[in-house]
């Protein structure tokens, strides 16, 4: 793992953005996308940039089960609102969480990611260490899938939403396996509550416990940390 500590989340954002041009300048066409507070200054460098993401395909990790693309908190609706409206690609994806036969909507979602191999793969972390929607326990090897949310990350999310009750409780989202088909993954993680997440993801044992953990086997990972999210790393 390469790991690049910048002084804030705009300095962290212009980095990804900067590793997203150069992979275009390679010949990437297909990134892999997340959604939440952390990619959003991301989504801001590439809205103001001059670059052109026409000709490119976009793969996002998840969504919440039984919410509709037109509801105000899917990640259909956040990703039109952050990035597609001022730059469209030639093709968005993002699982069918609306869809009431959701391992239907899974085995779609896996067609289009063997049809699309994601070139770069953009990753937030939660606190306890899931990438996706991808929780403790979940399986390092799987697929796009139905999963159950853990009360911590109902609890993260809860911000978004009116009330807590609110928040759905599950998602369908890309499994690690899936996740780790990118060939390149960059991960980006803000602040002190990341800290732990991240140590264990960097330093720990490679388990199911911290999912992001199975990233230690990926062949090209970077990850771009500010200051309080690489706190705890002795390295």
């Amino acid at each position: 793992m390469e790991i690049k500590v910048v002084k804030d989340k705009i300095a962290g954002g212009q980095a990804a953005f900067e590793l997203i041009k150069a992979g275009m300048a390679h010949g990437a066409k297909v990134l892999g996308l997340a959604t939440g507070s952390t990619p959003v200054t991301l989504y801001d460098a590439m809205c103001n940039s001059d670059l052109d993401f026409s000709q490119m395909v976009s793969m996002n990790l998840d969504e919440y089960v039984g919410l509709q693309p037109d509801n105000d908190q899917s990640y259909h609706y956040f990703m039109k609102e952050h990035l597609f409206y001022k730059k469209p690609f030639k093709a968005s994806y993002v699982p069918d969480g609306a869809n009431p036969d959701i391992d239907a909507a899974a085995a779609d979602y896996e067609k289009l990611l063997a049809e699309h191999p994601i070139d770069i793969q953009i990753l937030g972390i939660g606190r306890n260490g899931h990438i996706g929607f991808n929780e403790p326990g979940s399986d390092l090897d799987g697929k796009t899938q139905k999963v159950a949310l853990t009360q911590s990350t109902i609890d993260a999310n809860a911000r978004f939403f009116a009330n807590e009750q609110d928040v759905p409780r599950f998602a369908i989202s890309m499994g690690i396996g899936s996740i780790m088909k990118g060939k390149q993954i960059i991960l980006i993680a803000y602040g002190e509550d990341k800290a732990d997440a991240i140590k264990a993801t960097v330093e720990g044992p490679v388990t199911n416990h911290v999912p992001a953990s199975a990233l230690q086997n990926h062949e090209n990972v970077i990850l771009i940390l500010d200051e309080a999210a690489a706190s705890k790393l002795s390295k």
